[in-house]
C-alpha cells in the first residue's frame, strides 16, 4: 500500500500536473504547427518553386521494384504500397520547418515571460536616507541640519539632498 501512497504524492504534485497540462497542450501546439506548415506555408512554396509537393518528395532506394502492372514508382504513396524502401525527404523538409516555427514561438513565449521577470524583479531605487557631511566627510542623515561627527551646521538646500 505504501507504493500507491508514494505514487499518489508523486502525482498530484503541483510541478507534475504543470507538466501534464504543458505536454498536452504542447502536442496540440505541435498539430496545429504541423496544418500550418503543410496545409499553408508548403502549398505556395511549393507552386512558387514549380509545382512542387514537398510532402511527396523522395528518392527511391530499391529502383528494382515497380508498381504491380510493372510501371514505375512515380509518388511516395505508391513506394510505399509495393514495399520500397525510400527516403523521404520531403517529410523531412516539412519537419524541419515545424521545428524551427516550434523553436521561434517557444523563443518568443521565453523571452516574453523573462521580460516580466525582469520587471517584476525591478524595483525603483529606494531614497537616499544618507548623505555626506561636505566638512569631515561622514555619513550622516539625509535630514539632518548638523553633522552629529564634527558639529558643522549643514547649509538648507544642502538636506535632504
Amino acid at each position: 500500500m505504501g507504493i500507491v501512497k508514494e505514487f499518489k504524492e508523486f502525482a498530484m504534485r503541483g510541478n507534475v500536473i504543470d507538466l501534464a497540462v504543458g505536454v498536452i497542450i504542447g502536442a496540440a501546439f505541435g498539430k496545429i504547427v504541423t496544418s500550418l506548415v503543410n496545409d499553408i506555408i508548403m502549398p505556395p512554396l511549393g507552386k512558387v518553386m514549380g509545382g512542387i509537393d514537398f510532402g511527396s518528395r523522395f528518392w527511391n532506394l530499391d529502383p528494382d521494384i515497380t508498381m504491380a502492372d510493372g510501371s514505375p514508382i512515380r509518388t511516395l504513396a505508391q513506394a510505399q504500397e509495393a514495399g520500397a524502401s525510400v527516403i523521404a525527404y520531403g517529410q523531412f523538409i516539412n519537419n524541419i520547418i515545424d521545428f524551427l516555427i516550434v523553436a521561434f514561438c517557444i523563443f518568443i513565449l521565453v523571452k516574453g515571460i523573462n521580460m516580466l521577470k525582469r520587471k517584476e524583479h525591478e524595483k525603483p531605487a529606494p531614497e537616499k536616507t544618507t548623505r555626506e557631511c561636505p566638512r569631515c566627510l561622514s555619513e550622516i542623515s539625509a535630514k539632518a541640519s548638523r553633522c552629529p561627527q564634527c558639529t558643522s551646521e549643514l547649509e538648507p538646500e544642502k538636506v535632504g539632498a
